[in-house]
C-alpha cells in the first residue's frame, strides 16, 4: 500500500525541489545528539517550519521511527496503526517499518492495524521531510490517537517503550503536537507555559490534567502523555526546549494564534 501525500501544496511546498530547498532552510548547523523522544508541530511549514527545524537540527535521526499523532478526522480506529506500506512525499518514499509495527499490535489490543485513519491526516505527514532529509534511510510506524484516558496512554506508553527496548538498533519516539489554540498571543503563551512546565518535568499525568484543568487545547495531549511515559520507561533523564513561537509571529494576528515548541527529551 502507498500512501500519498494528503496536504502536499497545503501544509507544505508540493514541488519536490522547493520542499527540499524549505526544508534545508530551516535545518540549523547545531551538533546533533541522540534523544529519546522529540515533540514536534505539525502546522503549516510557513508557520511552524522553524520549530520543527529547530528540534530536528539536534537530534540524531536513525534508521527506525515511532510517529505518534493525534487524529484530526475522527476517521478510522482510536489508536490506529499503519503497519505495512509505503509513504510518499513530494521528494522521496519512506518505508513503514513493519517488524516494530507488528510487535507494538502483538503487545496490546489497544492498537488497531488501520490505514484509514490516516488517509487524510496532516499530523505525521508534516514530520516526513524533515525525517527523510536528514536520514534518507529512515523508516516509520505511523501511529494516530484519538482522545484516551491517562491508564490507556500508560498501557500504550508501556508498550512502546517495551517494543524500543527490545529493539536491536536505535528508535526514536516523534512525538507530533502543536499547543494551544485560537485564543490571543497573551494567553496562549501563559497557557503553553502551563503545558511545558509539566512536559519538562516529564509529568505525563500532570500534563493531561493542567490541559483539561486549565483548558489548553494542546491537540496532541495524548501522544505526548504517551511519549513521556514510554520515555520516563526507557530512562529519560532530561526534556528541554529548543524553541517557542506562535503563529503571531508570521501572521501578525496577536488576537487569535497557536502556540507550537520543539521539545527533545534525553
Amino acid at each position: 500500500m502507498r500512501r500519498r501525500p494528503a496536504v502536499a501544496d497545503q501544509f507544505y511546498p508540493g514541488n519536490p525541489s522547493l520542499l527540499e530547498k524549505t526544508v534545508k532552510g530551516f535545518l540549523e548547523d547545531r551538533k546533533k545528539k541522540r534523544a529519546i523522544a522529540v515533540i514536534s508541530p505539525h502546522a503549516g511549514y510557513i508557520y511552524s517550519g522553524r520549530v520543527a527545524g529547530a528540534v530536528f537540527s539536534e537530534v540524531e535521526i536513525p534508521n527506525s521511527v515511532i510517529l505518534i499523532g493525534p487524529n484530526h478526522t475522527g476517521l478510522g480506529e482510536n489508536v490506529a496503526v499503519m503497519a505495512s506500506g509505503r509513504w510518499e512525499m513530494p521528494f522521496g518514499v519512506v518505508d513503514i517499518n513493519e517488524g516494530l509495527a507488528n510487535r507494538l499490535l502483538d503487545l496490546s489490543p489497544l492498537f488497531s492495524k488501520d490505514s484509514t485513519a490516516h488517509r487524510m491526516e496532516h499530523s505525521l505527514e508534516v514530520q516526513i521531510p524533515f525525517l527523510y532529509y536528514i536520514n534518507p534511510n529512515v523508516t516509520i510506524v505511523p501511529i494516530t490517537i484519538m482522545p484516551l484516558g491517562f491508564e490507556r496512554c500508560t498501557e500504550i506508553g508501556r508498550a512502546i517503550a517495551d517494543v524500543i527496548g527490545e529493539a536491536d538498533e536505535d528508535v526514536l519516539i516523534v512525538i507530533s503536537s502543536d499547543m494551544n489554540h485560537y485564543e490571543s498571543d497573551k494567553v496562549t503563551r501563559s497557557k503553553d507555559r502551563m503545558a511545558i512546565e509539566k512536559i519538562l518535568r516529564l509529568d505525563a499525568q500532570g500534563l493531561m490534567e493542567v490541559t483539561s484543568e486549565r483548558d489548553i487545547t494542546m491537540c496532541g495531549v495524548v501522544p505526548a502523555t504517551i511519549g513521556i511515559i514510554a520515555s520516563k520507561l526507557l530512562k529519560a533523564r532530561e526534556a528541554f526546549v529548543v524553541s517557542y513561537a506562535t503563529s503571531a509571529d508570521v501572521s501578525g494576528d496577536y488576537n487569535h494564534v497557536v502556540g507550537y515548541a520543539g521539545v527533545i527529551i534525553r
